[in-house]
């Protein structure tokens, strides 16, 4: 019998800590940078009001919020009628996967109220769907892994193997879903490579804050598929790094019932004693 000492209250404090750290950092790391723009920003409208006498402070005001309602829709201020449409087929593709995946970039939403409505209806059921396709793909992995540990019959080796064989899966994935894609958005989107890593881990682990998009540059001349092979990237790419979460989460499990799992001593003690008087008595198991 072992004595179970509850990780749960500690486990709740650890997580509160981590999202209390995370706020602090963020603050130190992002506020400052945050005031500096916001005081540029009032400066810059200053030195506009100066040059152009023949707007007042709330003409300005005025002109502003109506660029910010512009971004918000999706539409570049900058553009003209000419500009390919954001609700292209190619565009639509990616938004849907944004949708059922639950990306949700938030640079590109429905504004009138049929698409909204339909959007609600096809989450319900996509979301799901989804969950159910991204389970199928993990078990294919998982498939393509006991594959390779059967491989081996001889005793001593299987371990190897699949040591070497969750070597593989996490090097080959990490290639091709979080090394290489930084470089194709780097030549495409004209970012960093910094940058392109960034959008990929923040897509494909479904955080999604938008600030980072695909194909959203209206300067550029983008190949027609190029948002929809994004698309299948990520349904890919997300399928793997569940696998990597799940497995972090259960070493994490582990680990914490390896820790706050301490053996009654006094118990073991005697049952050892019993065991050692009695060698012929059977043991019996019972379930805690």
């Amino acid at each position: 019998m072992n004595r179970q000492i509850s990780w749960t209250p500690l486990l709740v404090l650890g997580y509160l800590f981590y999202l209390l750290l995370g706020a602090m950092m963020f603050q130190l790391l992002e506020k400052q940078a945050e005031t500096h723009f916001r005081d540029q920003f009032q400066l810059e409208k200053l030195k506009f009001l100066q040059n152009y006498t023949c707007l007042d402070r709330q003409a300005l005001e005025q002109f502003v919020q109506v660029l910010m309602e512009a971004r918000e829709k999706g539409v570049n201020p900058e553009g003209n009628s000419t500009n390919p449409s954001n609700w292209d087929f190619s565009n639509s593709f990616f938004f849907a996967g944004t949708v059922i995946t639950t990306i949700g970039y938030g640079n590109l939403s429905p504004s009138t109220v049929a698409g909204q409505i339909f959007c609600v209806f096809y989450a319900l059921f996509g979301v799901p769907l989804n969950l159910a396709f991204l389970n199928q793909l993990g078990k294919g992995l998982n498939a393509h892994l006991i594959t390779l540990e059967r491989w081996v019959q001889k005793p001593g080796r299987a371990q190897v193997v699949q040591t070497l064989a969750v070597a593989i899966f996490l090097t080959t994935g990490t290639l091709l879903f979080l090394i290489f894609p930084p470089l194709v958005f780097s030549y495409v989107e004209g970012w960093s490579y910094g940058e392109g890593f960034y959008f990929t881990f923040i897509t494909l682990s479904t955080i999604g804050f938008g600030d980072y998009v695909v194909g959203t540059n209206l300067n550029k001349h983008y190949i027609p598929v190029y948002r929809s092979l994004t698309a299948i990237w990520i349904v890919f790419g997300l399928a793997w790094l569940a696998q990597v979460f799940n497995v972090a989460a259960d070493l994490m499990e582990k680990f914490l019932q390896l820790k706050w799992y301490k053996p009654d001593l006094s118990l073991t003690e005697g049952a050892t004693t019993k065991l050692e008087d009695e060698p012929e008595q059977p043991r019996i198991h019972i379930p805690s």
